[in-house]
């Protein structure tokens, strides 16, 4: 079992990559294979670094820089997925928008319909919009068909739409317990 967590922050150690790491150590502990992408490096060295959709459909112009085309190959492998973003004005961050924007073939191969994949967000208040960023991840998951995971179990109940953290991510201690819940409900998600 292979979960990949994609960290959709600009920053390649802060809180969205601590928290996403958190669910993937989890994961780890539950018996999980488990990778990061961080989207700052798959985009890097990209002519634009936005899609203009320049073909339907998708014509992989873009994917012709390695580390875009390499990290597509990892989502292709992933058997779930953890994705991460700052909040940005109440969504998610410009890069990991882009990555997903340049995921159109994805979606055209069906590569992630029904791949469980869950969400974490951080902002810098308790009520930053961290839900509304969660929900905008979980909107780019159900256009590509995937099954959508809270931060729920079975060992643990019930949840909500995934982990919310006010940042510093590490020293958000009910954030870091719900990342350990949402890891329980992936790997459940993936043995069903």
């Amino acid at each position: 079992m292979l979960i990949v967590g994609i960290n959709g922050s600009p920053d390649r150690e802060g809180n969205t990559a601590y928290l996403v790491g958190e669910v993937l150590k989890a994961c780890l502990e539950l018996g999980a294979d488990t990778g990061i992408i961080h989207v700052m490096d798959a985009l890097e060295g990209q002519e634009r670094p936005y899609c203009i959709a320049c073909g339907s459909p998708c014509p992989e112009l873009c994917h012709r820089n390695a580390n875009l085309a390499g990290a597509y190959d990892i989502i292709r492998k992933a058997d779930a997925l953890v994705i991460g973003s700052p909040v940005y004005f109440g969504t998610v961050s410009a890069q990991l928008k882009a990555f997903w924007d340049k995921s159109r073939n994805l979606r055209g191969e069906k590569a992630l319909v029904g791949i469980p994949g869950g969400a974490v967000s951080v902002a810098a208040a308790r009520f930053g919009g961290q839900e509304t960023t969660v929900r905008a991840i979980q909107d780019i998951m159900l256009i590509h068909g995937m099954r959508v995971v809270g931060d729920a179990s079975i060992g643990t109940g019930g949840g909500h739409q995934g982990v919310c953290a006010q940042r510093p991510s590490r020293d958000d201690e009910f954030a870091r317990g719900r990342a350990k819940v949402l890891a329980e409900g992936l790997v459940e998600a993936v043995n069903e």
